[in-house]
């Protein structure tokens, strides 16, 4: 079985012969390749250009031998697209002019990404090229509730409170934004699949600042409207994402994804009580594992893959959330070795 047939595989719950691995935010400040070309060009330069993009796309593939490759793009180049003033630099994303009342909103506008996002699916077409299918490639977005939350906040938030707030004090402006986002959203990551991508991935990095009922009426139905959006067919899976989701785990499962990405602060095998039996579960080791001296990684990386095996149903192997900057490289690859050494029983 070829690397990528296990990993769409195990997206799509069919058993594998090898448990698949990939790590997400692949290309960051960990490798010293990817510094090098970030040392030559702006972050969002390198985003806008294709030919970097995929050089970057690929170093986790060559350098560590995962499974799969997730593009080299930003969740928020969408927002720019819609009208927003982005900054995107290592101090973190700010946009100098967030969303403050239902007029601003009116005047974002739902962009074409053929047009003023065109080199995000051409990067995805020579990064398919590059790869000539030795692993599948990942496309993704951030889901309508995170992207509403930077747009209005402005920055990075603890709290959230001004979208919170802002969303949830008027149905008729939340279903503005969250609507709008959901449309640009979905020609976006149409664009992406047509363009070559195996598969996409949505990201709501910030869906743990919203309670159960609050994520109801502002982030799951959003999520579900982009999925059933999406041009694809039963060999192009979609995964969500989120971030302290162990009481929101049922209703990502509820969007229509096939896999759901779980974070360290659940077990797999009570997540997967929460998600059913149909739906693979993505994860879920701390990140800061990869710190740890060999023995102390690789125990406790088994731990997880023995925590999917009591579980049951698909499971891909990956991190509780992106890999840190100034992580060992050799503890990346060391834990791809302990990944794919792994053999489920069956």
């Amino acid at each position: 079985m070829s690397q990528a047939d296990r990993f769409l595989n195990a997206c799509r719950g069919l058993p594998v012969d090898r448990t698949p691995i990939w790590i997400m935010r692949q290309a960051g400040r960990y490798l010293p390749e990817y510094r090098a070309v970030r040392g030559k060009v702006p972050f969002l330069t390198l985003c806008k250009t294709p030919d970097l993009a995929a050089e970057v796309t690929l170093q986790p593939v060559n350098i560590l031998g995962v499974d799969a490759a997730i593009l080299f793009s930003d969740i928020l180049l969408v927002c720019e697209a819609m009208g927003m003033e982005l900054i995107l630099e290592d101090q973190g994303p700010q946009f100098p002019s967030p969303l403050k009342s239902r007029a601003d909103v009116d005047q974002l506008h739902v962009p074409d990404p053929e047009t003023e996002l065109a080199f995000v699916p051409e990067a995805v077409r020579r990064i398919r090229r590059a790869l000539d299918g030795r692993v599948p490639l990942i496309g993704f977005c951030g889901a309508p509730w995170t992207l509403a939350a930077y747009m209005i906040e402005g920055k990075t938030s603890r709290s959230f409170e001004k979208a919170k707030a802002m969303l949830l004090a008027d149905d008729a402006l939340a279903e503005a934004l969250l609507g709008k986002l959901s449309a640009a959203l979905i020609l976006y990551l149409n664009a992406q699949l047509a363009a070559g991508a195996q598969a996409v991935q949505i990201f709501d990095s910030w869906a743990g600042a919203l309670g159960p009922e609050d994520y109801a009426r502002l982030g799951a139905p959003y999520i579900a409207r982009v999925i059933r959006g999406l041009k694809r067919d039963s060999n192009q899976p979609v995964i969500v994402f989120g971030v302290e989701t162990g009481e929101l785990l049922s209703q990502l499962a509820g969007t229509g994804a096939g896999v759901v990405g779980v974070d360290w602060r659940v077990p797999l095998d009570q997540a997967r009580g929460r998600v059913g039996p149909t739906v693979t579960l993505q994860g879920n080791l701390d990140p800061t594992s990869l710190f740890l001296p060999r023995a102390r990684l690789e125990q406790r990386a088994r731990r997880v893959l023995e925590q999917a095996d009591l579980a049951g149903g698909g499971h891909i192997f990956n991190l509780g959330h992106g890999i840190l900057p100034g992580t060992p490289v050799e503890a990346a690859q060391a834990l791809v070795e302990v990944v794919h050494a792994h053999s489920p029983a069956r």
